[in-house]
This record gives structure tokens, C-alpha cells and sequence, in this order.
């Protein structure tokens, strides 16, 4: 039995999963609640855009739910169908949380440059690092151990770095909606509960793959000694 798989990376996987149902709920009961001055996901990001003189970025509807994100290379705000054309408070939050991702890239943001640069090290090594790992475990392979630790390494640092990059993109979708008088107090509140519950699958998802780093790590340890 791997001990360190039950004591580690299961409870971040309960956590990720709580995180999920969390985000979904509080995304589905304030997608219902509509905003006083009938703003739109759509209206919302061209708001932020134009208060911070950004011009050249497109705004686009997406399909799916929960799919809304920030494209830097073609420069497009997409946003999900939820989201984009509704004049709820769970959207304009989305959609001001992932406009701050396009704020960021207009200023360059220091950690989100450094984690556009991380994207492929975390690509492959969130794909082929653990995987040689535990091949290395299994032969007895302590190159290959390593090899697959630094990967991985790579992977987690990815992750870490997306937490500075979401909790600021929170911090200036809230700060700019409040300075200008889009929402009330009270909506506001309901944003900052949208935006919290969608910040807790990052730190959900950057503790799953520091544990299962960390359990890779100790298992090679034990399997030297």
C-alpha cells in the first residue's frame, strides 16, 4: 500500500473535489440573480478593457460553461455562453476576473509572463515527469527518478505561479468594478463570493500536484535507503 498516496494526495483530491461542487454552486446561484444596472458578461469586460485604454483585444461568446479565458497569443477575451450576453452578478464577475487576465498581459504582469514562459516545461512535464518517475521507482533507476522529478518540478512550479496570476486578476476585476460604481455593495459581495470559490480550484489544483510531488520524492528517498 502507498502510504504516502493516502496521506497526501488523497485529501487534496477530496479538497479538489469540494473546490468543484463549490465553484459550480456558487457560479449556478448567482448566475440567477441579476444585476440592478442590467450589465452583461460582455459589457463588463468592455468596460474593464476601455478604463484601462486597451483596444486591441476582441471580445468573443464561447460555447460550454465554465469555459471563459484569456487568450494572449490571439489576443481574445473569450466568454462562455453563461456569461457572455447574461446580466447576472456571477457574470460580470467571471468576466471581470478574466479580463484582468488581459490587463495583466497589457502591462506584463511579471508572474504572468513568467507562466506563459513556464507553459510548455509544465506541458510536458505534467505529462511525462511522474510517469518516469515511478518507471525509475520500478526499475530501480534513480537517473530516470530524477529525470522525472525535475520534470515534474517543472510542472508544480506552473502551478504555484497561477496563483499570484488568478488572485491578481480577482484583485483588479474587483478593484476597477468597484471604483466605478458598476455594482452595488451588496453585488459586490456576490462577485468576491464567485471569484473566492473559482480561486479555490487553483489552490486546489496547485496542492495535488505539490503532494504528488512531494510523494514521488519520498518514495525515492525510501527506495534509496
Amino acid at each position: 500500500m502507498d502510504i504516502y498516496y493516502l496521506i497526501l494526495v488523497v485529501p487534496t483530491l477530496i479538497f479538489s473535489m469540494i473546490a468543484q461542487i463549490m465553484v459550480k454552486s456558487t457560479f449556478s446561484k448567482y448566475s440567477s440573480v441579476r444585476c440592478s444596472k442590467n450589465i452583461t458578461g460582455q459589457d463588463a469586460a468592455s468596460l474593464l478593457l476601455r478604463d484601462n485604454s486597451i483596444s486591441d483585444v476582441a471580445i468573443e461568446p464561447v460555447q460550454g460553461s465554465l469555459t471563459d479565458h484569456y487568450d494572449p497569443g490571439a489576443k481574445k477575451l473569450r466568454l462562455s455562453e453563461p456569461v457572455y450576453a447574461q446580466p447576472s452578478i456571477a457574470a460580470v464577475g467571471v468576466a471581470a476576473h478574466e479580463t484582468g487576465h488581459a490587463i495583466q498581459h497589457a502591462k506584463h504582469y511579471g508572474p504572468l509572463v513568467l507562466r506563459s514562459t513556464l507553459v510548455p516545461v509544465a506541458n510536458i512535464g505534467s505529462s511525462m515527469g511522474p510517469w518516469l518517475a515511478i518507471a525509475g521507482l520500478g526499475f530501480s533507476f534513480p537517473l530516470l527518478i530524477n529525470i522525472g522529478l525535475l520534470l515534474f518540478g517543472g510542472a508544480v512550479l506552473f502551478y504555484i505561479v497561477t496563483l499570484p496570476v488568478e488572485f491578481n486578476a480577482s484583485a483588479r476585476a474587483l478593484a476597477i468594478l468597484k471604483s466605478g460604481n458598476v455594482l452595488t455593495a451588496e453585488e459586490l459581495k456576490g462577485v468576491k463570493k464567485v471569484l473566492t470559490a473559482a480561486a479555490l480550484t487553483y489552490v486546489a489544483s496547485a496542492l495535488t500536484a505539490i503532494m504528488n510531488f512531494l510523494r514521488l520524492f519520498l518514495l525515492s528517498r525510501s527506495r534509496r535507503r
